[in-house]
């Protein structure tokens, strides 16, 4: 690829063996080994403790998971990143959202397939997502009328986990792998997604 942040390229997972344990998990959970943690691999430590970080964020929680799924694609998508957006609609789908909710979350203030809670979460996401933040006091006070504080704490978690990922990957043009990439050709392509620098 032409583009200067791809000169960093990922580790070969045989070459990693003291990391195996961590891939097998992320593996486990997400169907596939992500490229980022094979960027990340460079750095060991940032592999292991990213690992844990987003296995507390993601894990269980009051929270519920459709809104986390729903959240991290949204705040990927403001935020532009098309590694992540392929991840999260992918992870979203395997986690059974209905493919017309994930069609028409980007009306999410106007489509009858979302709840007020809902809407409230994804208007905070887009807004975070931005640089700079849009999030305006009226969202945050929409979203207190729907969850406790905890579970904002929760929903915040998501959104900024993402925006670590988010400029990841966008940075080093992360190649997607086979699995979102076919889920995005086939689910994703109609509303514009295009692999583009993350292309293999």
């Amino acid at each position: 690829m032409a583009d200067a942040a791809s000169s960093v390229q990922g580790l070969k997972r045989e070459d990693l063996p003291d990391l195996e344990g961590v891939f097998q998990l992320v593996e486990g959970a997400m169907g596939f080994l992500p490229n980022s943690m094979l960027i990340m691999a460079r750095k060991p430590g940032l592999v292991e403790a990213f690992a844990g970080l987003g296995a507390l964020v993601q894990g269980p929680s009051s929270l519920p998971d459709e809104i986390k799924r729903m959240v991290a694609f949204m705040a990927s998508r403001a935020a532009g990143c098309v590694y992540c957006q392929t991840h999260t609609h992918h992870q979203a789908a395997n986690a059974g959202i209905g493919a017309d909710k994930l069609d028409a979350i980007w009306a999410y203030e106007t489509s009858d397939l979302f709840s007020e809670g809902e809407r409230a979460a994804l208007r905070v996401a887009q807004g975070a997502g931005q640089a700079p933040n849009a999030v305006t006091a009226d969202d945050m006070a929409a979203l207190k009328q729907h969850f406790t504080d905890e579970q904002i704490v929760d929903l915040v978690a998501v959104i900024s986990m993402f925006g670590f990922l988010n400029r990841w990957n966008d940075t080093f043009a992360t190649q997607l792998e086979a699995d979102p990439t076919a889920h995005a050709k086939a689910h994703m392509a109609a509303h514009g997604w295009d692999a583009g620098k993350h292309a293999g």
